[in-house]
């Protein structure tokens, strides 16, 4: 345990006003701490933030809250009325030749993605030891589906395909291709139990919330970027300097460093004297995901018709040990009930899925799969006639290419020809009506901006042979030399790359610094 000189009351510096940030600065102001924090925006909430672009708000950032047990996000929900969702779990799919999957065939296939993907959370769980560190996800997948359909027909062929192309899903929960998911430490993306909650009203009151404490406690300074933190120490005491970039610098006692692993990947050199190798180590180990969103909204949403479809519940019962995910875009569990029964909803499915389209070439020569979110099927008067498109990976980083070479009033033309193969293909969907013709696109594009790394959160990618090392390690920072670590990325466990990880990260650094120097408090 790291102590300090007893009777001082340390100037803390917290370095980004993100969910981390915010929450360890409230966590320090409450022990009577003195405390700057330095945002390189000009707004709170780092990647947790809102924009009016589409003429309604939407998150840019987070649309879920991970698992519903225990979970201080959730407590904050209902503390500011925010309006939340379960969604059905039903999926509309479309084949890589754009015809529609019947609706059974659909849910029984998710079915066989989740009950795979159960069999990989358990066997993580047991075997990750034993596990070879370049095997996949996807590899997993690929010798379960011969299992599944063993013979050599065209048919069993074909399911498998259908399977496989399925799920490539799994990209878009963790930012990356599916192919590069590590099966080694799959078991790391086990979240809380309970359900996995869509913010419908978005995470603008939760945030507001959030941030009170700071806008009122601390000395926040905005468009304040941070480039170099400068370690001191000698027999007497620890201080550390902060230079901002076209403003000088500042020196505090201790520094909470919160910027996102995609930002402290590509800036070692920020940190003098050198991070120690085992952390730079951990930090370049550590994965970094891609995924972005595209909001499309029309005059109305014409797709928005009632199905009969098959259910997938959205939760599992007691005697289905079904992991709970960071999923973003899909059930948010292996569906639990008779894929053969049949209901009448009132709108059409939550998700959709169009697996690897060759027909939309030019725009896709790569044939990468597509999904979004009905935005129209949200509760009260949360819903708007908008498609949410979730891409991740290679897709989220050709797209970001895009619009950075791109003049910006061309956004909206090239995004809607690129996704135009897609939502053409949905019910009334008529190239004649002026109400399937966007009104307003909007793109997150986080591959394009450095405040965010360059990419969304932590992931664990092939490759990575000591995971859980690696996280102890960046989570643990170097308070020895006043430089402590915190956010999505150095979470527990069953909170890595959630806004409630960031929150008990930013929380548990805030106790630890106050411990420091015998204060100390509950933290709540």
């Amino acid at each position: 345990m790291i102590r300090r000189a007893a009777g001082k009351n340390p100037h803390v510096c917290v370095i980004g006003a993100g969910v981390a940030g915010l929450r360890c600065a409230d966590v320090l102001l409450k022990q009577g701490i003195k405390v700057t924090i330095l945002e390189g925006r000009n707004r709170v909430g780092g990647r947790l933030c809102q924009s009016n672009g589409l003429g309604h708000l939407v998150d840019l950032g987070p649309n879920w809250i991970h698992g519903t047990d225990n979970n201080p996000i959730l407590d904050l929900a209902k503390e500011t009325k925010t309006i939340t969702m379960n969604w059905d779990g039903r999926q509309s799919v479309f084949d890589s030749l754009g015809n529609h999957m019947p609706d059974e065939d659909a849910a029984k296939n998710t079915e066989h993605v989740w009950s795979i993907i159960e069999k990989a959370m358990k066997h993580s769980n047991e075997e990750s030891a034993n596990i070879p560190a370049e095997k996949s996800l996807y590899n997993y997948f690929e010798e379960q589906v011969e299992k599944m359909f063993p013979d050599q027909s065209d048919e069993a062929k074909q399911k498998q395909r259908t399977i496989l192309q399925m799920a490539e899903m799994w990209g878009a929960f963790v930012g990356s291709p599916i192919q590069t998911q590590s099966l080694k430490f799959f078991w790391l993306e086990e979240c809380i139990d309970g359900e996995n909650l869509f913010v419908a009203s978005t995470y603008e009151k939760i945030l507001r919330k959030i941030t009170e404490p700071a806008l009122k406690g601390a000395e926040m300074l905005f468009e304040h970027k941070v480039n170099k933190i400068i370690s001191h120490k000698d027999d007497v005491k620890i201080s550390v300097t902060v230079e901002i970039d076209g403003k000088g610098s500042m020196t505090f006692d201790e520094v909470v460093m919160t910027a996102p692993l995609g930002w402290l990947k590509r800036n070692s050199a920020a940190f003098e004297p050198a991070l120690p190798p085992r952390l730079q180590q951990a930090i370049q180990n550590l994965g970094y995901g891609h995924l972005d969103k595209v909001y499309i909204t029309f005059p109305t949403a014409f797709w928005n018709v009632p199905t009969t479809s098959s259910p997938s519940a959205t939760t599992t019962s007691p005697s289905q040990p079904t992991p709970n995910l960071t999923a973003t875009t899909a059930p948010l569990h292996k569906p639990a009930s008779d894929s053969s029964s049949l209901v009448t909803t009132t709108h059409y499915p939550g998700f959709t899925h169009w697996l690897h389209p060759t027909y939309a070439t030019p725009a896709n020569p790569s044939a990468w799969n597509q999904e979004a979110v009905n935005l129209a099927a949200l509760p009260h008067n949360t819903a708007h006639p908008t498609l949410l498109f979730y891409t991740h990976g290679p897709t989220s980083q050709h797209l970001a290419h895009l619009l950075s070479t791109t003049p910006a009033p061309q956004h909206t033309a090239l995004l809607t020809a690129y996704f135009h193969p897609y939502y053409s293909l949905l019910p009334n969907y008529s190239a004649s009506s002026a109400d399937c013709v966007p009104s307003a696109v909007l793109a997150t594009a986080w591959a394009n901006d450095e405040l965010a790394g360059w990419g969304s959160y932590c992931n664990f990618q092939t490759g990575l042979r000591e995971g859980d090392g690696d996280v102890e390690v960046l989570r643990r920072g170097v308070p020895e030399r006043g430089v402590w670590m915190a956010g999505e990325a150095c979470a527990p466990f069953v909170a890595l790359g959630t806004v409630t990880g960031a929150w008990w990260s930013g929380e548990g650094v805030g106790k630890k610094v106050g411990m420091a120097y015998g204060l100390g408090m509950s933290g709540k």
